[in-house]
């Protein structure tokens, strides 16, 4: 029989209604279990407090495994290459090798030149740091090298401590060059050396999770503004012009403003040149990206005009007929190793330590998302200590510091890179370069690679997109990229840096101080409690309330956290345990007066009954009258004292006036406050005063408080800072919050429960 076609449709919804419904049956449970305090569950569970040494005694085992268990960790090559598989894997690294090198060649010279350094040191960056970290470094994918945020940063300290105006010569006002090179080489050598310092030292105690404080938005934010801070840098060479050294707060403005004001003394031969390359490098990059899936490698158009460039410009003559500077002399060969030079390091210990976290947040964010992606983990301390060492003993070969390259990484990864040996490969091309063919691109032109500088910006630049981005998802993160930005940009990158880290961690404080505050009421028939403002089914237990805070309650929050309690629970109890102490003082007053008065009254009394007494002549009488006074005083002062006791009785037979009826306060309208402590993460000494100040106000209006899904390292806290004690003892917490309401509920004055929360579950 069919189905008519309008009728079809609403059939099969209704078929998948009750199937969906049937399945939501057989996913119900049921658990009977006890009520289960915090005392009951360690009996139950055999608590027990763990102990810390095990992992000390693995740590200062000496033996011959724990030996080679070191070496393998500091020396990872020796863990994986010994296990290589050479068919599957060295093809795809040989070709990803030649891929990074073709890249590293033209980068290494152009990063250089951002450095303010002769591009042959650029060419030793690119091969003795990448090396070192073949050995010890434990990414499979990330191309160790120049970076372009890490030249800039160089670049400023060497602007800063070695301008060009402190090379002048006289009389005609010339710069020394050579000279000034000589002195910049030494400082950035230098600054190599205390950057891998900084992180072989933070490695080895185990200080890589440092960087955790730079978040995504902050480092993205601090690379968009460095790659402004490049692209500004870069004008000089694509307009050839010869600017005056900046350095400090607002000097990329005052660059900008110098080069829109010596536009009009651009040599046409130099913008030309930067034009016509930049141009070819976008067209090349868009044919790439368009026929990836096509080459098994990139087409290598940076190698290419580099190779076309210089022939230009020495067939040509670009340097002679139209002023075009050009890169000039290469030397031949590995340069010895120079000492860094000590008297530096007071100058270079602060710019060294920023350039060392902002290097190795970038290699490890790099590392980390390569890692997730191929599925092997990455060492964040051992990363910190590889990267330092390439830094370290590349400062004494007359490196600057280098970081991970972003474009490198990703060419490597899709070239079929699969391991560290693509580095390796990559670094032999550049030593083969280095000692036979640089030479051969002394006349490559400084506007060339400039340009090449700039193209390879576009991915740093296509950061911006963050702010639409970061305005939809975390308008707090946004705040955190704007900040980071904007500062870096006025202030250079070493106090940007500083401004925006000190910002994060204030905002952090703020968002730890302002957590959402939350009384949570039950979801019918279960023992889920939620928020009653955002579910609607969610209703509060009657004379119960359950309030729970986002954050953990500590030092910055512990008074908002009390004074948001007492506000949801709409009672102002510091207001009525103000009046209840007064009306008790007032009680306390008057009682003693009716005392005084009372003890006043049966002192007269018994004043009259010994004047009653009958006066006698015989000095015996007069002696047995004494005698009789004296024993009717003391029969009068106990049954003073005794009518103060049968009053005292019956006082205490009496109903207890102290409480909020008797005195006529008015009464909360639930009878126990139950803290949701699941957020807890760990307790200090202002906290736990706190939480006894909590107990203290809401019994004296007669509220009883209990604590509920503390995690045990809290409890084991708790008990450290002794907070439980005859008033408060772990009786008064909960495995969970459904406990501790059935506990109150169950215990109240007036008994009854409700037969919802009692539901077996």
């Amino acid at each position: 029989m069919g189905l008519s076609e309008t009728s079809g449709p609403r059939d099969t919804q209704v078929l998948l209604a009750m199937t969906e419904t049937m399945e939501l049956r057989r996913r119900d449970y049921q658990v009977e279990r006890p009520l289960l305090n915090q005392r009951q569950l360690e009996e139950l569970g055999r608590w027990g407090s763990a102990t810390g040494t095990g992992q000390w005694r693995t740590w200062l085992q000496c033996s011959h495994a724990r030996a080679r268990a070191l070496l393998l960790q500091h020396l990872p090559v020796l863990a994986w290459l010994p296990r290589y598989p050479v068919r599957e894997w060295l093809l795809g690294d040989l070709l990803s090798g030649l891929s990074v090198a073709i890249m590293q060649l033209p980068q290494g010279l152009a990063y250089a030149l951002l450095a303010g350094l002769p591009p042959v040191f650029g060419l030793y960056s690119s091969f003795y740091p990448v090396f070192i970290y073949f050995l010890f470094g434990t990414s499979r994918h990330i191309s160790v090298g120049t970076f372009a945020v890490m030249s800039v940063m160089v670049g400023s300290v060497m602007e800063s401590l070695a301008p060009d105006e402190a090379f002048l010569q006289f009389p005609n006002s010339t710069v020394d060059e050579a000279t000034r090179d000589a002195a910049r080489v030494q400082l950035a050598s230098t600054l190599s050396v205390l950057v891998g310092l900084f992180q072989v030292g933070l490695g080895l105690v185990h200080f890589g999770f440092v960087v955790t404080y730079l978040s995504e938005p902050l480092v993205r934010g601090y690379t968009t503004a460095a790659a402004v801070q490049v692209f500004v840098s870069q004008l000089k060479y694509v307009f050839g012009l010869h600017l005056r050294s900046s350095s400090g707060p607002l000097s990329l403005i005052y660059t900008v403003v110098e080069v829109c004001w010596k536009l009009p003394q651009s040599v046409a031969g130099t913008v030309v040149t930067a034009v016509v390359a930049g141009l070819v490098l976008v067209l090349v990059k868009l044919l790439n990206d368009k026929l990836q899936r096509h080459l098994p490698l990139p087409f290598p158009g940076e190698l290419l005009m580099l190779i076309g460039a210089t022939g230009i410009s020495y067939g040509v003559g670009l340097k002679h007929k139209f002023g075009v500077d050009v890169v000039g002399n290469i030397p031949a060969g590995l340069a010895p190793p120079v000492a860094p030079s000590s008297q530096l390091f007071a100058k270079l210990v602060g710019n060294a330590f920023t350039i060392a976290v902002v290097g190795f947040a970038i290699a490890i964010s790099l590392g980390k998302i390569f890692a997730l992606r191929h599925g092997y983990r990455v060492d964040s301390n051992q990363e910190l200590v590889a990267l330092g060492l390439s830094n370290l003993i590349g400062g004494f070969f007359q490196c600057f510091p280098v970081s991970c390259s972003m474009s490198r990484s990703l060419v490597q990864e899709s070239t079929g890179g699969n391991t560290q040996v693509a580095g390796a490969i990559s670094s032999l091309f550049i030593l083969i370069i280095i000692v036979k063919l640089g030479e051969l691109f002394q006349d490559l032109p400084k506007a060339v690679l400039a340009a090449t500088i700039i193209v390879n910006l576009k991915g740093m630049l296509k950061q911006f997109t963050d702010v639409c981005a970061l305005w939809k998802a975390n308008r707090v993160d946004l705040l955190i990229w704007l900040v980071t930005f904007v500062a870096t940009i006025l202030l250079n990158l070493d106090l940007g840096l500083a401004v925006a880290v000190v910002f994060s961690l204030l905002l952090l404080v703020v968002r730890m101080q302002l957590p959402h505050y939350s009384v949570l009421g039950q979801v019918p028939d279960t023992d889920i409690y939620r928020d009653v403002a955002e579910y609607l089914e969610a209703k509060e237990v009657p004379g119960v309330k359950v309030f729970r805070s986002s954050a953990t309650m500590c030092f910055a929050n512990a008074e908002l956290y009390s004074d948001a309690l007492k506000q949801r629970c709409g009672v102002d109890v510091d207001h009525l345990i103000s009046r209840k102490k007064k009306l008790l003082r007032k009680q306390e007053l008057k009682l003693r007066r009716l005392q005084k008065k009372q003890l006043q009254k049966q002192t007269a009394a018994s004043m009259r009954a010994t004047t009653s007494i009958n006066v006698n002549t015989s000095d015996g009488d007069i002696e047995s009258n004494n005698v009789q006074g004296c024993k009717a005083k003391q029969a009068s002062t106990e049954n003073k004292l005794e009518d103060t006791a049968a009053n005292g009785q019956e006082d205490a037979k009496a109903p207890d006036v102290s409480t909020l009826k008797a005195l006529g306060l008015p009464q909360p309208d639930f009878h126990s406050l139950i803290l949701d402590m699941g957020t807890l993460s760990f307790v200090d000494t202002v906290c736990l005063k706190s939480l006894k100040n909590i107990f203290r106000d809401f019994r004296e209006i007669e509220v009883e408080v209990y604590m509920a899904a503390c995690h045990t390292p809290v409890v084991a806290q708790l008990e450290a800072g002794q907070f439980f004690d005859a008033s408060i003892t772990k009786q008064h917490l909960f495995a969970s919050v459904h406990d501790a309401v059935i506990f109150a509920l169950q215990h109240s004055k007036s008994n009854q429960v409700s037969p919802v929360l009692v539901t077996k579950l």
